[in-house]
């Protein structure tokens, strides 16, 4: 299959203040997450995409437009509402620290699967969405471009987080354990048997290994020799 590098979006307005924004419009990169972005293009502007998929919101829309002005190519660049952010229904808008006093909040942090945000969704059905939507466009990649193509999909931190746990094998109870940073790059190939993760939450470092794609599906005994740099 193609290999996928999964982006979360810059700081936030929100981000910065310890607002909830969730799906609530004008929610912005600030200068810090403009930045941050930023950097992320560059990182993979050695990589020629072959695709950039974004949540709508507008976060995640100015940070692969960072990401896609540094692409010596065009590419394919949809909007795909199966990864947009969570509906954290009456959370929404609603300050972090507020929130931790809530009933839920020992749940999220440690049975996400049983979660229903009031008026929202169940985190289980956020997985699911996103889960499938990446590997949606990760074959329709492949089908089109082989299976050395490389291709993006910017999102956000919960959504990116139960991609991870998923391609881990982890049950979604445990997705807590991973942590995903503003603009940071995890990169994951869906192989014939399994899911390999080759890197999560990074925020620094040569990507340019990935200009000719992941072509090995195998796991070599003893760790193998790491990928060559073109």
């Amino acid at each position: 299959m193609a290999t996928v590098i999964l982006v979360r979006h810059g700081r936030s307005t929100a981000n910065a203040t310890g607002l909830l924004a969730g799906r609530a419009v004008g929610v912005s990169l600030d200068q810090i997450g403009r930045d941050q972005a930023a950097l992320a293009g560059e990182r993979l502007a050695p990589v020629p995409l072959v695709g950039v998929v974004s949540s709508p919101l507008e976060r995640c829309l100015q940070t692969a437009q960072l990401i896609l002005d540094r692409q010596t190519g065009a590419p394919y660049a949809p909007i795909d509402p199966d990864l947009t952010e969570c509906d954290y229904g009456q959370w929404q808008g609603r300050m972090l620290s507020d929130l931790t006093t809530e009933d839920l909040w020992p749940v999220v942090q440690s049975q996400p699967s049983a979660v229903v945000f009031p008026g929202g969704e169940s985190m289980a059905a956020m997985q699911a969405r996103s889960v499938a939507a990446i590997r949606r466009h990760d074959a329709a990649f492949e089908s089109e471009h082989g299976p050395g193509a490389v291709w993006a999909a910017v999102s956000h931190g919960d959504i990116i987080k139960s991609i991870l746990a998923d391609a881990l094998g982890m049950h979604l109870d445990l997705f807590q354990r991973i942590n995903v940073g503003p603009a940071s790059i995890s990169i994951v190939r869906y192989g014939p048997s399994r899911p390999s993760v080759y890197a999560s939450n990074t925020d620094g470092g040569d990507l340019s290994w990935l200009s000719n794609g992941i072509h090995s599906d195998d796991a070599p005994v003893g760790g193998g020799a790491g990928q060559k740099a073109p």
